[in-house]
C-alpha cells in the first residue's frame, strides 16, 4: 500500500500537534506546584465539626488572620444554619467559613456574588467585603430534603457605630 506525499504531511503535522497538546497539557498540570490531586482544601469529619472551636459556637468573631478584620463561621445542618442571624460591622473584610454535618448543601447570600456548595467533609470558605448597609438572605440553592425551603439565615450589615451619630 502506498501512502501520498501530502498525506504523509497532513498526518505529520496531527500527529506533532497532537504531541504538542499532550506536552502543554503535562505541563500545565504540574506548573508552579500544581498537581492534579486538590491542594489548599481544608477537611474536616462531618461526626466531629462540633469538637472544633470555630464551629462549636458559631457565629462572627474577630479575625487572626491577616486581610480580614472578621471570621464569620457557620454551620449547615439538616434544614438551619447556625447562626440564624449574625451582625457585621459596614465595611468589614470577613472570612466566612461553612461547613456541613450532614448531607451537601448550597450557602448564598442573596444579591451579593457569594454562592458556595457546602460538602459534607470540607471546609467552605470565602472572602467578602460588606460595604453596604442592609439585610442579606443566606439560602440553601442544593436541594438538601424535605425542609429545604425552610433553610435560610440573616446577616444584618450595620453602620459602624460611630458612623450612626453622623447620619
Amino acid at each position: 500500500m502506498k501512502v501520498h506525499k501530502f498525506e504523509k504531511i497532513w498526518m505529520s503535522i496531527g500527529t506533532g500537534s497532537l504531541i504538542l497538546f499532550l506536552v502543554i497539557l503535562g505541563v500545565s498540570a504540574v506548573h508552579a506546584g500544581h498537581t492534579p490531586a486538590a491542594s489548599g482544601i481544608e477537611t474536616i469529619h462531618p461526626d466531629y465539626v462540633r469538637d472544633d472551636n470555630r464551629f462549636s459556637e458559631p457565629g462572627l468573631y474577630e479575625s487572626s488572620e491577616e486581610g480580614y478584620d472578621y471570621d464569620l463561621y457557620y454551620v449547615a445542618s439538616a434544614f438551619r444554619y447556625e447562626p440564624a442571624e449574625v451582625e457585621v460591622p459596614q465595611g468589614s473584610r470577613v472570612r466566612m467559613q461553612v461547613v456541613t454535618t450532614d448531607v451537601v448543601h448550597g450557602f448564598q447570600v442573596v444579591n451579593t456574588n457569594i454562592n458556595m456548595m457546602v460538602e459534607p467533609g470540607l471546609v467552605s470558605t470565602y472572602g467578602t467585603n460588606f460595604n453596604t448597609v442592609g439585610e442579606y438572605l443566606v439560602i440553601c440553592n442544593e436541594y438538601c430534603g424535605v425542609g429545604h425551603t425552610d433553610m435560610t439565615s440573616v446577616i444584618k450589615v450595620v453602620p459602624e457605630e460611630g458612623d450612626a451619630e453622623d447620619e
